[in-house]
């Protein structure tokens, strides 16, 4: 669909003497989401990161409302949160202090209550001025969860948003994604869980 915001043309990715894919192309409307699929190797993350303008394609290229993501990466990172492996947090700083960080990268300082209440939503109320070593890998996923309710950006890239994440985490993040495919919003996202999410979804096999 040539009005899809998020296209990509013939995209080839290469790692060391090793060809992922090639011929790749792919569009992604409001509303949509798209689940990577493909076994271990196959190249799911390195398209993601492809796709969220952290690597270059050795072929093709990415376009964002018309333009190329590479030559308009500024505009593009305000529109997009990526969420990868690493939940991305200081050890040293709390789920509060670190979401103020990244907030402030973002868009300028943040609302102590609105993080707050983030936490609160995602399950780590009471856990606000925990330092990140003192946090289970599960709990640190869902500080990294609440980026996404901080950010109102229209495209999530999420490269296994399920990990360490228990029975409730994983329900969790399936209601993010339906609220935001709800509002318009556009999800990109590998997994290795099987997904049941309402809402127009797809799937893009690697192997």
């Amino acid at each position: 669909m040539s009005d899809a915001p998020l296209r990509a043309a013939g995209l080839e990715c290469i790692r060391g003497d090793r060809l992922l894919f090639s011929g790749l192309n792919l569009n992604l409307s409001p509303s949509q989401l798209l689940q990577v699929e493909g076994a271990n190797g196959a190249g799911k993350t390195s398209l993601l990161r492809v796709l969220a303008g952290l690597s270059r394609p050795a072929e093709g290229e990415v376009l964002w409302r018309g333009l190329d993501i590479q030559h308009n990466r500024a505009a593009y990172f305000t529109e997009m949160v990526y969420m990868g492996h690493a939940p991305g947090l200081k050890a040293e700083l709390s789920p509060l202090e670190n979401l103020k960080v990244s907030a402030a990268l973002r868009e300028g300082p943040a609302d102590d209550a609105r993080i707050e209440a983030a936490l609160t939503r995602v399950g780590l109320g009471g856990f606000e001025d925990v330092p990140a070593r003192g946090l289970s890998a599960g709990q640190k996923q869902r500080t990294a969860l609440c980026r996404l309710l901080l950010n109102p950006v229209p495209l999530w890239i999420l490269d296994e948003p399920f990990t360490a994440l228990d029975v409730r985490g994983i329900t969790l993040v399936r209601e993010l994604l339906e609220a935001h495919l709800a509002e318009g919003g556009m999800a990109l996202m590998t997994s290795h869980h099987a997904l049941e999410v309402r809402g127009d979804c797809r799937s893009l096999n690697l192997s």
